[in-house]
């Protein structure tokens, strides 16, 4: 059936022609310098006149009043546009433009519709009201910041943001499914949020949106946010809140809001991580701060997009509670869920508390034994480390340290072997910190140029993992190399430990605190290299153990309980303090800080250190090594010296050179 507007312009079309003909309008107005009184332009472009919708209807049709005479009223009554358009009229006198009419910024019918005159068709691309230019329309007003602060609207340039969206971007490309302002909003009926029947409000949302994505508002509906908001929850997340107004982006934009790298921290973080919210409403507190600190939340917040996030466990619009059998949480869905990215997990095993923070109820005994354990360990350990380093430093400050007499020169004390091997553990361990510290301080400004490729290459993991490589290959080289030299096989036995090691550091220790003058001497290997050697032995096996099943979780998951990874995750972090704080402490102290030795002992370089060193600290190991390399010819004036040097040696007791005190 005809529509009110068709049946009103076919009665003016058959209504007797009360006043001028078109062509005698046009005539006068046609003159592109036709001018009022008032010196307003009055001029009509034909061309555009007769291509409008409105050129059927004649000049009759709209200005009322005007007579055959000539020059016609000034002051003729503006065009009645509600006359033929009632509906639309009305809707905008309820609207939220209508409420200002009156007011310099209220927009009328042709603020959005352009003159009467050459108003065209709104599929026609050149309607102002058409999906391609509504923006624009829009925008004479909305873009404007002193019309927006003028009438304190608070979203910050609306139009622009609509328009680097994709459904702006969509429009711009001829996308005649895509939404344009209007569809959101409602053409005429223009209503403020607040007003319970507009298309935007809180509780129509869903609905507004539905209209273009209808399965996703079916989903959404029967979700856990759905059924909150259809009982009223004011608080229960709508389209919006995921997604925002205007500048709704792709998930796979580094900028939208469901963006992987972003969804669990700033989408569904903004309302989980709300204590206010969890106390309203029940909710559990620790979900969002588990997830951060566990290894998806820190790679999520590194940037990466390839691992799991909120929503590739609870699913997206359809999220429902974990005691809901259809929910992807759900205890007999875990297997599934996690399988999607670790094929076979919960396979064996069932999978246990995802969400764990440590020391809570929720944490494995195994898991709390091995954290309070640590938490023991590394407080004793960097206390001793500290306390031992600087009774040694002061005193050799106060007493001027071992820098007096000596023989000259210097002697071997690591051939290129040791010298391969702990190069290897000089280019990995440093990369190995960084690179782990990193993951776990991704917001740091010197993890930056790491994590800069993460979201589409997981550079910092492949660095890690290949540094962890290249350290396990040092220990390879360095027992194959003791392995096949018999000759160098003689240092696991001075480093083995042994009692006067213990009775050393109390002497020392006593000489450090004054108590006594003589210094103690050592064999091959001090107490405090037997320390470090063993305890890098024994961090690098236990950081392998408790890395291998990180590194291959897919395995790990798939043939061992949850609790096994969780373990392994922290002792693989607790040992990384431990070893970082004694490189850093014990063996930076001893290479490069200690007064005897500083600016650095160049023996993992050159191979070689200064004789004097050995001959105050080592006399018995100093005395073999010289035996070693004696030449069989007569000494020559500066040897002769330095066996001269040899004999003057403190005492030191009946010792073995390649340990302590025989019988230790």
């Amino acid at each position: 059936m005809p529509g009110i507007v068709e049946v009103a312009a076919l009665l003016l079309l058959l209504a007797p022609a009360a006043g001028p003909d078109d062509s005698d309008c046009l005539a006068c107005h046609g003159d592109s310098e036709a001018k009022s009184d008032s010196g307003r332009s009055v001029f009509v472009d034909e061309k555009k006149y007769h291509a409008g919708v409105h050129s059927a209807l004649g000049c009759g049709a709209c200005h009322e009043g005007v007579t055959p005479d000539f020059p016609h009223k000034t002051q003729l009554p503006r065009p009645a546009c509600a006359s033929c358009h009632a509906d639309a009229a009305d809707a905008l006198r309820r609207s939220v433009h209508g409420r200002v009419s009156g007011f310099p910024d209220a927009p009328e019918c042709r603020s959005c519709h352009a003159s009467a005159h050459e108003i065209v068709a709104l599929g026609d691309s050149a309607s102002p009201v058409g999906k391609g230019r509504l923006p624009e329309t829009c925008g004479q007003c909305h873009s404007n910041p002193d019309f927006l602060a003028r009438h304190r609207i608070p979203f910050a340039r609306p139009v622009e943001a609509y328009r680097l969206s994709v459904h702006g971007r969509a429009v711009e490309r001829g996308n005649a499914a895509a939404p344009a302002c209007s569809n959101c909003h409602d053409s005429h009926l223009i209503l403020p949020a607040r007003d319970p029947r507009s298309t935007i409000n809180h509780w129509a949302v869903t609905k507004t949106c539905a209209s273009c994505h209808k399965e996703i508002g079916a989903a959404y509906g029967e979700s856990v946010h759905g059924r909150a908001v259809r009982d009223g929850v004011r608080a229960a997340p709508v389209c919006t809140d995921c997604h925002g107004e205007h500048s709704i982006l792709a998930a796979s934009e580094p900028l939208s809001l469901v963006n992987p790298a972003r969804v669990s921290s700033v989408t569904c973080g903004h309302c989980h991580a709300d204590e206010r919210l969890a106390e309203r409403y029940n909710l559990p507190k620790d979900r969002v701060p588990a997830f951060r600190d566990s290894f998806h939340g820190l790679a999520a917040r590194a940037g990466s997009q390839r691992v799991a996030n909120c929503a590739s466990c609870h699913g997206v619009h359809n999220i429902l509670p974990s005691s809901d059998a259809r929910s992807t949480v759900h205890p007999a869905n875990l297997a599934k869920t996690c399988g999607a990215c670790h094929p076979g997990a919960g396979t064996r095993f069932t999978i246990g508390p995802v969400h764990v923070r440590p020391a809570t109820a929720s944490e494995h005994a195994v898991v709390r034994l091995i954290r309070w354990a640590y938490l023991v360990l590394i407080p004793l350990s960097v206390a001793f480390m500290v306390l031992h380093n600087a009774l040694d430093f002061i005193a050799k400050l106060v007493r001027g340290g071992r820098r007096h007499a000596g023989p000259t020169g210097e002697v071997q004390r690591m051939t290129l072997h040791f010298r391969v091997a702990h190069g290897l553990v000089v280019l990995s361990f440093p990369t190995l910190v960084v690179t782990g510290f990193a993951l776990k301080y991704p917001e740091a400004w010197w993890a930056a140029p790491l994590l800069a490729w993460e979201g589409d290459f997981g550079l910092r993991g492949w660095l890690h993992r290949a540094a962890a490589v290249a350290l396990l290959a040092s220990l390879l080289y360095h027992f194959v190399h003791l392995a096949l030299s018999p000759r160098d096989r003689v240092m696991l036995r001075a480093m083995l430990p042994r009692l006067q090691d213990l009775r050393d550091l109390a002497a020392l220790t006593r000489f450090n605190l004054g108590r006594v003058q003589q210094r103690p001497h050592f064999g091959k290997f001090s107490y405090a290299e037997k320390l470090e050697y063993w305890a890098f032995l024994w961090g690098s096996v236990v950081m392998a153990a408790s890395g291998f099943p990180l590194w291959f979780n897919d395995l790990t998951l798939r043939f061992l309980p949850t609790w096994v990874a969780d373990a392994a995750t922290a002792i693989h972090w607790y040992e990384a303090i431990l070893a970082t704080l004694s490189i850093v402490i014990w063996h930076f102290y001893m290479v490069i800080f200690d007064p005897d030795v500083y600016p650095m002992e160049k023996a993992w370089i050159t191979g070689r250190v200064p004789a004097q060193q050995l001959w105050q600290t080592r006399p018995a190991y100093y005395r073999a090594l010289m035996r070693e390399t004696a030449p069989a010819d007569p000494p020559s004036p500066a040897e002769a010296t330095t066996e001269s040097a040899q004999a003057n040696l403190p005492p030191t007791g009946d010792e073995d050179p390649d340990g302590g005190k025989k019988g230790s």
